[in-house]
């Protein structure tokens, strides 16, 4: 049997499952460290040198590892590097909106290899359209250099909900993805793929690249609004696959806007971008530019958005005490107006805890939710090594 720092456990997990640990536990340093020798690794795992030598071998095998350098010795020989090859393999992402799709390669650590962003207008009833999602993932796939045998799969991140098995859309009201199945979506995407819910896909994003944040909110202000739970380092689904969907709240009792959802007073109509975008014939950048020029319908319109806003801010808080990031297409601007964001919510806080030490602005701009979507395959490949 084998030994390392899961022989506590022998009792209840078999031995394959003891060999796949210790594996684990093995990459994962090699992951952590970069490169790293034999004997540390033998130190560092308190793993005998048989179990590290054979798990050794088997990674470099996969082309997991590579042994081409050398660690230099002040005295002796110097020892073999091995080296985490983050390349190896890569997971592609799709993120479809309103008016474009956005195509990501991942690879292993996270990091975008590749990335391919087209304008094209929504249509799922349109061959053509179907089409151009194949040929973006081409495009990645060839840019990034991708074999067939290296490519985890491609996450397609879609404005709905969707079944736990990535299969179907179960809601799908933002855009009109009413009941589509992933085979109809992905009908030109020849390889491994599933469906994933955008805010999930970038809420999640911004936190596995940012281990600091294992309990957040992400709240994701595009052109509809919509919210992801992380809890541990994991997306909260809820019952039903439901959890975070702030975007349908009720803010506005009396007299609200209709929602798409066809009920009145949703968050989603007071902090959609529309609310700002409408002024600007759908720009995002236009809006804060003439918001920082001082234009008065901007800052009248922001001033209102912002109302809304810091209220699900303030009541996210009180119901998850973790860190909240905002996101989508309005958060990606919402870094300069941070100091003005949290005084208006520490306005609303009754326990003295400060905003600016758990509210931040999103790190990903563009891609969040089509790298989100790899990660899906990323992290069930690490899971399974």
């Amino acid at each position: 049997m084998e030994e390392g720092l899961v022989r506590m456990s022998t009792e209840k997990i078999g031995v394959n499952e003891i060999k796949t640990k210790n594996r684990q536990i093995i990459y994962n340093y090699i992951r952590k460290q970069g490169s790293v020798s034999k004997q540390e690794i033998v130190v560092e795992m308190q793993l005998s040198l048989p179990t590290v030598t054979t798990n050794l071998d088997f990674l470099k095998k996969q082309g997991l590892i590579d042994t081409s350098g050398k660690i230099k010795n002040t005295g002796g020989r110097n020892a073999t590097a091995f080296t985490y090859v983050k390349n190896a393999r890569m997971a592609i992402g799709v993120d479809i909106t309103a008016n474009h799709i956005t195509a990501v390669a991942v690879n292993l650590s996270g990091d975008i290899v590749s990335m391919e962003r087209r304008r094209s207008n929504f249509d799922l009833e349109d061959d053509a359209y179907l089409r151009e999602i194949g040929e973006v993932v081409e495009c990645v796939k060839k840019d990034a250099d991708i074999m067939d045998e290296n490519l985890l799969g491609v996450g397609i991140s879609v404005q709905s909900l969707v079944s736990d098995d990535g299969s179907e859309i179960t809601y799908g009201m933002a855009l009109n993805f009413a009941k589509k199945k992933r085979e109809e979506i992905a009908a030109y995407v020849p390889y491994r793929n599933r469906l994933i819910h955008d805010s999930y896909a970038a809420g999640y994003r911004e936190t596995w690249t940012n281990r600091e944040f294992q309990n957040a909110f992400y709240i994701s202000l595009s052109n509809s609004v919509g919210g992801s739970v992380i809890i541990d380092d994991a997306i909260y689904e809820g019952n039903t696959h439901k959890g975070g969907e702030v975007g349908h709240m009720t803010v506005v009792p009396e007299g609200g806007e209709f929602c798409y959802c066809g009920r009145r007073g949703c968050f989603d109509t007071v902090c959609r971008a529309g609310r700002l975008t409408g002024y600007t014939d759908g720009s995002v950048e236009e809006f804060f530019r003439l918001l920082e020029e001082g234009d008065e319908t901007a800052k009248r319109l922001w001033d209102e958005y912002l109302d809304h806003l810091t209220m699900a801010i303030h009541n996210v808080r009180m119901l998850f005490d973790g860190m909240v990031i905002l996101g989508g297409y309005v958060g990606a601007y919402a870094g300069r107006y941070m100091d003005d964001i949290c005084r208006r919510v520490d306005e609303r806080n009754p326990f003295g805890d400060r905003a600016k030490d758990y509210l931040v602005e999103c790190r990903y701009k563009v891609e969040a939710s089509a790298a989100g979507a790899a990660l899906f395959y990323i992290d069930e490949f690490l899971d399974k090594i």
